[in-house]
Order: C-alpha cells, then sequence, then structure tokens
C-alpha cells in the first residue's frame, strides 16, 4: 500500500511556515512516505534518536476503496468509503537542515512510523459533507490544533483526480490530506488524542 501525502493545504497553516504564496497553486503539493512509516492500533509513537525536534501534524486521512487511474474529480468520491484522522510526524530539524542545502526532504518525513492513523469511519457515518468537516488534536488535554476541511485548498477529490495521474490508486492505499495551523512539538510522555466530528478516532502516547 502507498501513503500519499499532501503539503501546504491550508492558508493558515502556510502562514506559520512563512509559505503563505502556496496557496496560488493550481496543484496540490505531493509527497509520499513508505508503508513502514504506518503507525496504528494506538501503538505508542517513539522519538528517533536522529532528531531533536519532532512535530505533531493533524490531518484528515482517507482510505481507497477502488483501484482507478486518472479518475476524474467529479467521479473521485466512489474511490474512498472510510476516512479517520492521523499525524503526519516530522523531523523538523532534518527537514530544515535538508531543505537549507537544496536537497530532498524525504528523510524527515517518511521515516519508520511516521504516519500514524486512528479507526477508519465509513463515511456515510458523517452526516456532513466532506467538505465540511471538523477535526481536532489534544495533546495532554489540551487542544493544540482545530481545523475543518472547508478550509482546504485543494478538496479530497480534487487531489484524488490529481495524484491519480501520475500513480495508479489501489485498495488499501491511504492519503493525508493537508493540516490546518497549529503543528508543533512533541516530548516524551505527551498523550495525543485525536477527534474527527467529535468522534475519538485515536489515543496513544510519545515514548
Amino acid at each position: 500500500m502507498k501513503i500519499i501525502c499532501v503539503g501546504l493545504n491550508y492558508q493558515e497553516h502556510n502562514r506559520e511556515m512563512g509559505r503563505a504564496d502556496s496557496a496560488t497553486s493550481d496543484n496540490p503539493v505531493i509527497f509520499i512516505k513508505p508503508d513502514s512509516a504506518l503507525l496504528k492500533d494506538n501503538k505508542p509513537f517513539f522519538i528517533p534518536d536522529f532528531s531533536n525536534d519532532i512535530h505533531y501534524e493533524l490531518e484528515i486521512v482517507v482510505r481507497i476503496n477502488r483501484l482507478g487511474k486518472n479518475i476524474a474529480e467529479r467521479f473521485a468520491h466512489r474511490y474512498y468509503d472510510e476516512l479517520t484522522v492521523g499525524i503526519d510526524f516530522t523531523a523538523r530539524d532534518l527537514q530544515s537542515e535538508l531543505k537549507s542545502k537544496g536537497l530532498p526532504w524525504e528523510l524527515s518525513k517518511g521515516f519508520d512510523y511516521s504516519a500514524a492513523i486512528g479507526e477508519f469511519i465509513p463515511k456515510e457515518e458523517f452526516s456532513g459533507s466532506m467538505d465540511n468537516l471538523n477535526f481536532e488534536l489534544h495533546k495532554n488535554g489540551n487542544q493544540v490544533q482545530i481545523g475543518n476541511s472547508s478550509d482546504m485548498i485543494h478538496s479530497v477529490d480534487k487531489i484524488i483526480d490529481y495524484v491519480s495521474r501520475f500513480f495508479t490508486l489501489k485498495i488499501g492505499d491511504i492519503i493525508f490530506t493537508g493540516t490546518p495551523a497549529g503543528v508543533g512539538r512533541v516530548d516524551i510522555d505527551d498523550h495525543l488524542e485525536g477527534f474527527l466530528e467529535n468522534k475519538k478516532l485515536f489515543d496513544f502516547y510519545v515514548r
């Protein structure tokens, strides 16, 4: 399975990262994590020894349920039937170092267990539109990120349209759809809880 990720998909997050001009991009910013990045079943996240600055980035995640290539945006909703929330863990210090050298920064995003996901829920259980879903992250009992899918620069269906031009989407592939503002650091013993429309879908600790 593939873990496809979208970067810079919320304008407020782009501002906090100093990338406000990214909203003018016609197409989503895409990167890939290997399947070894997956972390599920509320298992703890262990801070890797190569970074001193790991950040959380909460995102809505969809799972592909049909084989597809060159999927038109108007048909994209047929290609996923479950969603959850997840964390795109980022080694921010390593990312900054790689970017400063003009190098690819996959190492800072795709390391083992850097893609934490919660319990998948059938999308029919959410009465609202995919374009109006609330989600939030709590750290140690405090809300640290909150977002709504209506603020995405590129919608879920537009993302599927775009990425399927380049990659054949297969059953079980998952797509991280971008993070809102409020990203921040995690430390040992932090407690992370992720919610989608008030449903708690993950609950784990940092070790």
